[in-house]
């Protein structure tokens, strides 16, 4: 399928990072200090309003954890392809430290490396991955305050990255679905819309079950990431 695809699209969720040691959304909102918070309080805008100081403090150790985390062999198998288009829900940076061009990966998600206004100015701004402190800061253009640029609980994915996908979505001849479940919509309403463009669907998960799967894919591949793209991708 792939050999003879002129587009293909790896459209990829949690999975893939949590290999490079990346805790899921779920998992790091369930796990050590943040077990007695319920996530959305961690991570919507009306948590932000009501204690953004608690919200900050849970984000800083989420960035630390992406900090600490190296690309994995499927991030270097998909840096390597630069013939795919790439569609991430996840919000790390971990593609573009494997060496894909920033300018090739559609976050729907957003970004946790870096900063946008709360407010209605637009500014957004990297965080230098080195100094990751949970402290409230202010944009330097309209004064409000600056939070995480991930999109949160209750929000709109960002309009670009959507109409981005969406393009690749109807113009893939095959996409492969890599570390998710197809759960967190709209995000996941994507390759269904592939599929009803004509697309082939290929899955990568170690929890598929090809069975589940029959009616919205034509190929499930049980296995990591790292070890079945590496495989799959080395072709022509």
């Amino acid at each position: 399928m792939l050999a003879t695809s002129a587009s293909i699209v790896a459209f990829s969720g949690a999975g893939l990072s949590a290999e490079s040691g990346v805790p899921t959304f779920r998992d790091a909102a369930t796990s050590g200090l943040w077990t007695r918070y319920d996530p959305a309080r961690l991570a919507s805008p009306e948590g932000f309003a009501a204690d953004p100081d608690l919200v900050l403090a849970w984000y800083a150790d989420r960035r630390r954890a992406v900090a600490r985390a190296t690309p994995n062999a499927a991030h270097r198998a998909l840096a390597a392809r630069p013939d795919i288009a790439l569609v991430t829900q996840n919000v790390d940076d971990l593609l573009e430290r494997a060496g894909c061009d920033p300018t090739r990966v559609v976050h729907l998600h957003g970004r946790i490396d870096r900063d946008r206004c709360h407010g209605s100015c637009g500014h957004e701004e990297p965080i230098d991955p080195a100094v990751i402190v949970a402290e409230l800061r202010r944009c330097p253009r309209c004064g409000a305050l600056l939070r995480p640029a991930v999109v949160w609980f209750g929000e709109a994915l960002p309009p670009e990255a959507w109409e981005r996908a969406v393009a690749a979505m109807h113009s893939a001849d095959t996409v492969i679905v890599i570390g998710t479940s197809g759960a967190v919509w709209p995000a996941a309403g994507l390759v269904d819309l592939a599929r009803s463009a004509g697309a082939g669907i290929v899955v990568v998960n170690p929890d598929a079950d090809p069975d589940d799967n029959k009616d919205h894919a034509d190929i499930v591949l049980r296995g990591r990431a790292g070890e079945v793209l590496p495989a799959l991708l080395s072709g022509p």
